[in-house]
């Protein structure tokens, strides 16, 4: 699976962001998005277009964990989104890697519950909600920093290898 993952600012900036691939079940880490060449301008794309669902989404839940709150149908890309109580968003956009295994094979039957394979599963859902949930805490200790002014880019590569740790970590 492959994921693009943003820190998005209350003003609707990147704040941070991260390409990644899954680490779990012999990936290599790195992602492999459908959309080619132009996968960096896709998923900054498809990331904007679901900033408004999750300004729709924030005030039917009572939880900072809003779950997966958009589809992009085109390359089967979920978008799933954290909010914090600052209205800071930490989106994640995740797309299956590779076509789908053929319904009854062998393979489709053992990995059918598999992060790689099913976004919408109940074991991704939670690995992804462990990566957020992760990344907040390292988020709100890099906004303690009294050398960092609110509302910046996040350039510090500690924040970046933490977040690429809990990638590893989780998905």
């Amino acid at each position: 699976m492959s994921y693009y993952f943003v820190v998005v600012s209350p003003t609707d900036t990147p704040m941070f962001e991260y390409t990644f691939g899954t680490s779990k079940a012999g990936g290599s880490g790195q992602a492999h998005f459908r959309n080619g060449e132009s996968s960096r301008y896709m998923n900054q794309f498809i990331i904007h277009a679901a900033i408004d669902v999750a300004e729709e989404v924030q005030w039917l839940s009572p939880n900072m964990w809003l779950k997966v709150i958009d589809h992009y149908a085109p390359t089967n890309s979920h978008i799933s989104c954290f909010m914090t109580g600052t209205n800071v968003r930490f989106m994640l956009l995740h797309q299956p890697g590779g076509p789908p295994a053929a319904a009854g094979s062998r393979t489709s039957t053992l990995s059918s519950s598999s992060i790689a394979q099913n976004p919408l599963s109940p074991q991704t859902d939670e690995a992804i909600r462990q990566f957020m949930t992760e990344v907040y805490e390292v988020w709100v200790k890099t906004m303690m920093n009294p050398f960092y002014k609110i509302g910046d880019e996040i350039k510090s590569p500690a924040f970046r290898a933490r977040v690429a740790a809990a990638g590893r970590k989780w998905l």
